[in-house]
Formats: C-alpha cells, structure tokens, sequence
C-alpha cells in the first residue's frame, strides 16, 4: 500500500479520493498513457491531440522555446488533457531551461564557487518561478551529482561539485524555493554520476563506490532530501554493482551492471527500501544508449516500470512504446498490481501540487500578465550578483594582476570553443570587452592551422602565409607585437561528449597555438566552463575560473582581472584534479 498521506504527497481526504476515483476510472490503455513523458517537439494541434487525447500521456517535456508559445502551448496542452499534465523542463540552472528569455544564473558549479547555499535558493527561485510563469510544475533539477572524476565530461559544471555537504546545502535550498514556487523537484541521476569518466548517454556508466562509500556520499545526499520532502527522483543508465549485490546476494555480473532504471535491486531494493522513497520515480531519457543496450526495447520498456520505475522519460517511438507497455502486461512482463503503483503515484504528485484543483479553476497555465516574470530585473540583479561571487582565480603565481592597457597595451586573443569563427558572438564579445578597456586586440583565427603539406605548397593563402610567420618567427619578434596572451576556453560540457580535453592547433609540436611562450611574454588562461583545464595547461601562471560564458560572468571576469573588483569565489572543484604537480 502505498501511503498517500505520507511523506513526499501529504494528501487530504478530498484529494485521496480524487487519485483513487481517477485510478478507477481508467481503462488500461489510460494507465499506459499516464507512465509516459514525451519530448514536445512538436506544437501543431493534430500532434499534441495525438499525445495528450489519444495516447493520454502522463506529463510532457519542452526544451527551451520563445516564452509566449510556450506558455500557449502549455494552456493548450492543459486544455486537451483529461487526467491535468505534469509538465517539465530542465531548469537547472535558471529559467532559461524553458524559455529563451529566461535567466541564466550560470551552471550550477558557478552557484556552489558563490560559496552561500542563499545563491542556490536564489537559482532555484528564479528557475522555478519563471517556468511556473509558464506552466511548468515539475523541475529536472536540482543535479545532485557529485564531481568525483574530474574526466567525465558531462557532470563537472552541472554540479554543485565535489563535496558532498556543499552539494546537499545547494540542492536543499533548490527544493525550498522550488516548494515556494509550487513546483516538484526531480533530483537526478540516482544512483549518482560523476564517479565513472564515461557517458551515461553513449553507455551504462559506472558508480564503483562501495556500499560504505556510497551510503557517506550519494546517499547521505538522497536520503536527506527525500526526507525533506522531494517529490520525485530520476533514475540515471547508472549501474552501481556494490548495492545491488548487497540488495541481492544472488545478483549475477548482468544484473550488478544494470542501469539503476532496469534494476528492481536498486529501484525498489535501494531507492524504496534503504533510502525510504515513497514518491514519483522517473527514469532519465530511454533514448539514452545506457538505456537502450541492455535489452531489447520490447522488454525494457515494461520491465523499467515492473522493476520500480514510475514514469518513462523520452521514446524512440512513443507508439512503439505504448504498445510495448501494453503488450508486456498481456504477456506478465509487467503486472497490472504494479502498472496501478506507477499511475496512483502519478496521480498523487499531481495531486500533491493541487493540479485538478487548478484544472477546475482555469489556472493550471497562468495568464500572458505572467510573461513579465520571466527575466525580470529582480532575477537578472541576482544573477550577476552571483557573477561576482562565483569567479575564481586559480592561481597568479607570476603575479600579472590586475592588468591595464598602460602596461600590456598589445593583447593576443585565442578563444578555444567548438566554433573556430573569429566572428563568432563569443569572441567579439571578449574582443569588445577588452577593447573597451583601450587594448589594442589582436584575435586568433582558429579557422588556420599548418599541415605537412603546407611547408612545400607554393601557393599559401594569405591567412597560412602569416600562421607560417609567427609559427617561425623569432622571439624576439613575437615580443615586438605583443604585450600580453589570453586564452579564453570555452569548452562546454554536454551530452555525447567523451572527453574536454585541449586540443591545441600545432605543427611539428611548435605550437603556434599552444602556450610555448609563458617563458617570454606574460599568458592568463580564463575558462568559461570546465574548471580542469590546467590539467593539460600546467604552465599557465595566471589561472581562472568562470564556470559560466553568459555575458554577466565575463563583465565579472574583466572587472576582477583590472582590478576593479576583488575575486570571491571558491572552487568547488579541486582544479589541479588530485595532482601537486600541476601546481606550478
């Protein structure tokens, strides 16, 4: 049974009634619908009336759209819905997880260097009360991945870092402002990322630690926030082997190296179990290949709700899955007994955010009057107020700063991203940055690099001719044109990437784009994302941190760098990555 006036539902007598009275109301086609949360591509009227009408899904998901068509598209999907809709986005990070205009705080790293969990409060705030603008009741966030490893490329600045109690202190103020938005949280990716260097999206990573370990770290995360009151948990493609040997003594290799969202050991064994969770479990997106290669789809689908998972996340095919799930109940994959678990939690997390209530009284999508919230003044002063606290220096240990145009009058700009345009809006916006502050701005065009071939081709281009000059040139010459080197990294993390590792344009190792020169002319490194970069730069002097490339974070950067501010921040990383000798 499970407890509706329980810990994370809290529900009255009225509102049990209405979660009973649904669940009995509902063929078994209705309940399939309700476990699935699709992407909302699209927004034409025949395609969400599929979705919402005729699949009856439970809750639906929308990236990043203009904020008045999202709102739109929410009040029209909340009109076309039955059974009221859970309706998500990933605001990790401020509102811009939803609407264009929303506010960007930066990544959650940039928040944890601000060193006050209030900065966390004041993310959550933000994100949830312009995505409540909207229509969103359900955050996929906070990210409550811990950075163990500091290779893997897709947790590092998604997190609070690599301590634990910072990670807790930033996530439990996420989940008080979200609660004062009337907004559920979904903390993610149980059983933890961030201890294996690998992609839960390209396979089934790894959390290695012991159960010890793991109870010390992730589950004193988990189990304080599911005692506080999260309402829902999403489920990464995580195996973590310690428990589900523990949970199941008879678990063979296959079954230790499940993804958490295919393991009843670690669905209901763990997460239920051990850690208490009577709430909404989601798994991350099935289209995830740490999803997909554990079993045909055919069996996954069914068996992810039949081993404790409550709603799917993303489908290859939302019609191949619904028919999937209902196929696997004819054939006892999946019992209707725990299909019915799955749609009554459902139902109480709508419940419990007073949705049919809101359904009732026409207000489940506020009105355009709403629209004003989103990238209000209020949130865009917290913003760069967390800006300023956030930047970190690293190290100065050739004592550079502050700098000014007087003294380095010649800067050399290198913006290393995935774009190589020296027109690129990133790059323009540094060179204009430092222009401003009367640098006469040299930028590197990443769009050249030397090749064998080009030592013996007579017919150079222009641009190679000049690549080729300062790739021989002198020292003394190099010194002549410039005064100072900044490089400005800008390598985002993100989903199906397998390394952030420097990648620099050199030839015969000569390096005409790497730092060969920190011996002859002053060179600052300023990372805008990954915190690790002196990893594969050691000989960096002058080291910082931004942890974020949105406007506000590099106005900050220029303000400390010329002295004008001092830095705040706090890693919450260890940036020499657990190794003394890169401590120059």
């Amino acid at each position: 049974m499970i407890d509706l006036k329980a810990r994370p539902f809290y529900l009255n007598d009225k509102q049990i009634r209405w979660v009973k009275d649904t669940l009995a109301s509902m063929t078994l086609e209705e309940k399939a619908g309700q476990v699935f949360c699709p992407m909302g591509f699209a927004s034409d009227g025949g395609a969400l009336r599929h979705f919402v009408c005729e699949i009856g899904v439970g809750g639906m998901m929308y990236r990043p759209g203009l904020k008045a068509e999202i709102q739109e598209t929410h009040r029209r999907i909340q009109n076309l819905a039955k059974i009221p809709l859970l309706l998500a986005a990933n605001t990790e990070a401020g509102g811009n997880g939803l609407a264009v205009e929303g506010t960007s705080f930066g990544a959650p790293m940039a928040v944890a260097a601000a060193n006050d969990s209030e900065f966390a409060y004041r993310m959550g705030y933000t994100a949830c009360a312009e995505g409540a603008a909207l229509g969103l009741n359900w955050s996929f966030a906070p990210i409550v991945d811990i950075d163990r490893e500091f290779h893997n490329p897709i947790t590092n600045t998604r997190t609070f870092g690599s301590d634990p109690e910072r990670v807790l202190a930033c996530a439990s103020r996420y989940l008080d402002a979200a609660d004062e938005c009337g907004v559920a949280v979904s903390i993610k990716h149980f059983p933890g990322d961030g201890v294996d260097e690998r992609d839960q999206h390209l396979l089934t990573s790894v959390n290695s630690l012991s159960c010890e370990e793991w109870m010390a770290s992730y589950g004193k995360v988990y189990k304080t926030l599911i005692d506080k009151g999260a309402k829902t948990v999403m489920v990464g493609h995580i195996a973590q082997p310690a428990w589900a040997k523990r949970i199941n003594p008879a678990a063979d290799k296959a079954a230790c190296l499940m993804p958490a969202s295919l393991s009843p050991e670690l669905l209901t064994g763990l997460l239920r179990g051990e850690l208490g969770f009577n709430g909404l479990i989601s798994t991350d997106s099935t289209a995830m290949v740490g999803f997909t290669i554990a079993m045909p789809r055919s069996r996954a689908i069914p068996l992810s709700i039949a081993a404790g998972a409550d709603m799917i996340l993303f489908n290859k095919s939302l019609e191949e899955d619904y028919g999937y799930l209902l196929e696997g109940v004819k054939n006892g994959l999946l019992s209707v007994e725990r299909l019915d678990e799955a749609v009554t939690r459902i139902l109480a997390t709508k419940a419990s955010l007073q949705l049919p209530e809101k359904q009732a009284a026409g207000t489940l999508v506020p009105g355009a009057e709403a629209l004003d919230t989103v990238g209000c003044a209020k949130f865009r002063a917290w913003a760069d107020e967390t800006a300023d606290r956030a930047v970190t220096l690293v190290h100065d240990t050739q004592h550079l700063l502050p700098i000014s145009a007087k003294k380095y009058p010649r800067l050399y700009l290198n913006v290393i991203q995935k774009s190589t345009d020296p027109d690129d809006a990133l790059v323009q916006e540094w060179k204009s940055l430092f222009e401003a502050e009367g640098f006469a701005v040299t930028v590197r065009d990443r769009r050249v690099s030397i090749g064998i071939s080009d030592f013996t081709d007579p017919n150079l281009s222009p641009e190679k001719k000049y690549l080729m000059y300062e790739l021989y040139r002198s020292v003394e010459e190099m010194k002549k044109n410039y005064d100072l080197y900044v490089y400005v990294v800008n390598m985002q993390n993100a989903s199906n990437n397998t390394t952030l590792r420097l990648n620099w344009n050199v030839a015969f190792g000569m390096g005409d784009d790497a730092p060969w020169l920190v011996s002859e002319i002053p060179v600052m490194m300023i990372s805008t994302a990954y915190p690790y970069h002196l990893f594969d730069a050691p000989m960096i002097k002058t080291f910082i941190n931004s942890y974020s490339s949105a406007p506000q974070f590099n106005k900050a950067v220029v303000e400390k760098i010329m002295g004008r501010s001092e830095f705040k921040g706090v890693s919450p990383v260890d940036p020499y990555c657990g190794k003394d000798y890169l401590k120059y």
